[in-house]
């Protein structure tokens, strides 16, 4: 909490609005994932699913943590409700409600292949303009206990994207679908993170500028692009690096974060490694 009060405004705000975006992205997937899984023959690909929605609960009780034990009493419920107070988070989470919400509505395979890619991309982009915001800070040496709850978090949703990763390809083979379709999701999906990262942090925090925020959004798109077997979407140079390599190290769980790399050896204790959150062990 020390470190939260000592953040400047804008990143009190970007902390704020990031950590309820990200509550939504795992609360939005606890509910959709079983939808999907319902579909699934393939007992392993079930078993990985389970998992899935596990860790999604698991990543919601993280954030509800870091919400009740570092954010002030008088400011959680600014927190929880953000999403609904701030237009443009509102937006982009009604956005991504309603891609899932018509699988449910209409149940046909065209619309499972839209829900299939949807959760892809979520599990690939939405998260990590987030993720990089807290290894920016503590890399500043402020809120260094959060970054290591989100590392671990990370490390559970690089493990999702994986997953997708060989579901895509062979969903291309059976749904109805088009590339200009991906395509089309996918430069939406670019468009939505960039103004929602513009809005939430923009230029106001050391170290991320919006020119910053988009290139790692693009580079990201392109690198997910290139995993399901298709040409990047932003072919210039520029996009195809990171310029966030040295913050991206934060996330490294087989070596500087020196973070369990599996998931079935770990507990719950083991979301944090810093001494400077405690009461793991109570909740």
């Amino acid at each position: 909490m020390t470190d939260y009060v000592n953040l400047t405004h804008g990143e009190r705000r970007a902390f704020d609005g990031i950590l309820s975006y990200l509550t939504f992205l795992d609360s939005v997937q606890t509910c959709n994932v079983p939808h999907i899984k319902n579909s699934v023959t393939a007992p392993e690909i079930a078993l990985c699913m389970a998992e899935q929605i596990s860790q999604e609960a698991m990543h919601n009780q993280s954030y509800q943590y870091i919400i009740e034990t570092v954010i002030p009493s008088g400011r959680r419920t600014h927190v929880y409700d953000f999403w609904r107070r701030d237009r443009v988070l509102k937006q982009r989470c009604e956005f991504i409600a309603r891609l899932y919400q018509k699988y449910v509505d209409n149940p046909t395979p065209e619309n499972y292949f839209v829900s299939l890619l949807a959760d892809y991309l979520l599990e690939g982009l939405y998260f990590y303009n987030g993720f990089i915001f807290f290894y920016n800070l503590s890399s500043r040496m402020l809120m260094s206990g959060s970054a290591d709850i989100f590392r671990m978090i990370n490390r559970d949703e690089l493990s999702h994207v994986r997953l997708y990763q060989k579901l895509i390809p062979e969903a291309m083979q059976i749904f109805p679908h088009s590339r200009e379709q991906i395509y089309e999701m996918f430069a939406i999906a670019v468009e939505h993170e960039c103004k929602w990262t513009g809005h939430i942090v923009g230029d106001d925090i050391l170290g991320i500028t919006t020119d910053s925020t988009e290139q790692y959004t693009k580079y990201l798109a392109n690198t997910r692009l290139k995993a399901i077997g298709l040409e990047p979407l932003f072919p210039e140079a520029i996009y195809k690096k990171s310029p966030y390599a040295h913050l991206e190290r934060f996330s490294d769980t087989k070596k500087e974060a020196n973070t369990k790399a599996n998931f079935f050896e770990a507990s719950v204790t083991s979301y944090v490694m810093s001494s400077s959150v405690e009461g793991w062990d109570d909740f």
